[in-house]
Parts: C-alpha cells; structure tokens; sequence
C-alpha cells in the first residue's frame, strides 16, 4: 500500500495568489513521485484551485465539513459542498478543532456524513499529555469508539486515522515525539480496531502521524514507527521542505 501524506495549510495562507503559487510548486516536485499519495487540505475559500492544478495526483481534501446536508447554518459547509469542488479526503476531529467545541458526538456525526457521501475520511485522535499511569490510552480509546459509533466494517476502507499527540504540536510543544512511541499507539489502536471489527480490518486500517512533522523527523515515522503516512501542518506550507518530507515517505 503507498504512503499517504496529508498537507493541512490549516488558516494559511492569506490571498488567493499564495496559495495558487505554493500549490503549484508543490504540484512541480511531485510530479515525479509515483509511489506516494498526496492530499493537499486546503481553507474553504481555496477549494477552486484544483482546477487551476494539472497535476491529476494530487488529491484536494478539506480541513472539517457539517454533518447536516443544507439549511439555516451559518459559516457551516456540507459534503455536497465540498463534492462540487472535487475533495475526496475530509480532516474530521482535528485537536484544533476539538479544542473549540467538537465533541466525540459531533466527530462522529462528521464521519457519518462524509461516508455517506462517499468521500475518505481522515479521523484525527490525540492526548494532550502522557500520564505515567497510562490513562492517555483509554481517552484515546474513547475517542475511537465514540468516533467511529455505527461506522459499518465495510465503511472502514474509507477510514484513515491520524495520531497527533497535542504535546508535541506547535510552538508550545513539550517536546517532540518519538517513533517508538508511535509504534506503541499504533498496535493500540490496530487492537482497538480489531476488537471493533476484525484483525483483517485492523491490519488494513491505514495510520499516519501527524504532531509537528519535518524533513528532520519525517523519514523515522515511516521506517522506524511504521506509519502508512504523514499529516503535515507548517512545513506542508513550505515547498522545500515539504518536498523533502515527500521524497522521504516513499
């Protein structure tokens, strides 16, 4: 299975010509990579600038979604929405976005619109510290269940999750995370999904990381924490550097 990498500009950047210009040399370096799929998650109002893009590789996804398909809800955008505009990934639980009011419930209500719509999911799950006596793992845990309530087995296909320990994001990180503690959340949540599901579908559940990911860290998450991928979120911004986090994650 090829690797995934996921670009979130999150609110960047500020006009119309800088994120044409970023994308179109991200579009430029990637042109010449074959085993990589990459998905570039872009703010609402840039969602048109997959028609300006002739690189047919590079998959459009968007950074949240409403669970209701129209009516009176103001600033909110549907799945249709996003369809109309050709995205195929939606980032859904985003620490971010979390952080500002979006429960396990409402997570939830998200995926289940977003398989309806036949579009892939990008399930973001993640603690905010690491306790010495593990309760980290059962919040993550409840994130999973609570997120993934009446999701079918065979919806699991269309279901990527991403672990970004909130830790280590940002400007405010404690520090950064270490491949080896990716492979121990990553076999915790294959036995998540497994008593969920099955272990065929917890074996086929593609995991990436996402928790301030460079070209320094990048290549370590692939080879020695086994992720299927990368979620990026400032470095993704950057041309340069996230040309280099591609070429790395082959």
């Amino acid at each position: 299975m090829s690797k995934l990498v996921v670009a979130n500009w999150k609110m960047n950047p500020q006009s119309k010509k800088e994120a044409e210009t970023i994308l179109s040399n991200i579009s430029k370096t990637f042109k010449n990579i074959k085993t990589t799929e990459l998905v570039v998650c872009l703010p609402f109002p840039f969602l048109y600038i997959k028609d300006k893009i002739k690189n047919k590789k590079i998959k459009i996804g968007s950074q949240d979604v409403f669970y209701e398909k129209e009516g009176s809800y103001t600033g909110e955008v549907s799945t249709s929405m996003l369809k109309t505009f050709g995205v195929e990934y939606v980032i859904v639980g985003h620490s971010e976005r979390r952080s500002i009011g979006d429960t396990n419930s409402i997570v939830n209500k998200k995926i289940i619109a977003t398989l309806k719509s036949k579009m892939q999911v990008i399930l973001c799950i993640g603690e905010s510290e690491r306790d010495v006596n593990g309760f980290y793992l059962s919040f993550i845990k409840k994130q999973i269940e609570e997120g993934l309530a009446d999701v079918l087995k065979s919806q699991m296909k269309s279901i990527v999750v991403a672990y970004e320990p909130i830790w280590a994001i940002g400007s405010s990180a404690k520090r950064e995370a270490e491949p080896s503690e990716f492979v121990e959340i990553r076999i915790f949540i294959k036995k998540i999904i497994s008593d969920l599901y099955d272990i065929k579908t917890a074996n086929s559940l593609r995991i990436i990381y996402g928790g301030s990911v460079n070209p320094l860290n990048a290549e370590s998450f692939i080879k020695e924490g086994g992720a299927s991928g990368l979620l990026v979120g400032r470095d993704s911004l950057n041309p340069k550097k996230f040309s280099a986090i591609i070429s790395v994650s082959k």
